[in-house]
Parts: C-alpha cells; sequence; structure tokens
C-alpha cells in the first residue's frame, strides 16, 4: 500500500498542498485524463483566444494556468444597451496543477480551440535512479 500511494501523483493531494488549485468560483473547469503516453488537461476557456491564456512550469512541477480579463470594445456612444446579461468584462482565473514527477517538461504542448485549452504534458518512460541511498555511519562526524 504504502509503494502503491507514494507512486501515485494524488499524493500531494492528501499529504500537502492541493494538486489542483483554482480561484474560488473559476469557470475554469478542468478533465485530466491520462494515456500510456501522456497526461492531457482540458481546461474551459470560453471567450479566451491563445493571446488571453498564459501557461508556464514553476519550480517544483507545477504547472500554471492564467487567463487574464480584457475589456471587450464598446458598441459606440449611439448605442443603447438594453440587455447585459453577459457583462462587459471578462473575469480572470487561476489553476495550478502539480504535475507527476515522471513528465517531459520540456515536451509539453497547448492549444486553445472552441473555448477549450488542452495540455498534453508527455510522460517520461526512461527508468529513474532510486531516490533510497544508504548512508554510512561513522563513530566520529
Amino acid at each position: 500500500m504504502a509503494d502503491t500511494l507514494f507512486g501515485d501523483p494524488f499524493r500531494r493531494f492528501f499529504w500537502s498542498t492541493p494538486i489542483l488549485r483554482a480561484y474560488p468560483g473559476t469557470t475554469a473547469l478542468m478533465d485530466w485524463l491520462e494515456t500510456p503516453t501522456s497526461h492531457i488537461y482540458k481546461i474551459n476557456v470560453p471567450g479566451y483566444g491563445k493571446e488571453d491564456v498564459k501557461v508556464t512550469i514553476e519550480e517544483g512541477n507545477v504547472l500554471q494556468v492564467k487567463g487574464e480579463a480584457r475589456k471587450e470594445e464598446s458598441p459606440g456612444k449611439d448605442v443603447i444597451w438594453h440587455v447585459a446579461e453577459r457583462g462587459t468584462t471578462r473575469g480572470e482565473f487561476y489553476r495550478e496543477i502539480a504535475l507527476p514527477e515522471d513528465v517531459k517538461i520540456e515536451q509539453i504542448k497547448a492549444q486553445v480551440d472552441n473555448g477549450v485549452l488542452t495540455i498534453i504534458v508527455p510522460k517520461d518512460a526512461s527508468p529513474k535512479s532510486s531516490k533510497v541511498r544508504n548512508i554510512s555511519i561513522s563513530s566520529k562526524l
């Protein structure tokens, strides 16, 4: 059981930093799929284009996705608004995703299409050296 938990990407969710963080009430809803070769994140970003969304990798394999608000242009001063349910500005959104350790950071790809941001994070299939190592014990330091 312990080996399964330590190798599981959800371990951070249970122990320390949440694996997913978003501003309360975010409209950037997300799906996370895993294939044998990659992790795929699909995030709703309706009304945002590629110039409005920023995807970065921060220290500790944390994927950050930000949407910047951009004010819509006014239709003109001689136009009368009768209903403005959509609002005249889009809000901002922010998500953090703690990536698993077995990914190729330098090969991450992202695209926005039809209001969905798709981020493909390839897995690194190369074997990793064990993080466990023996420490020799001496009688004096």
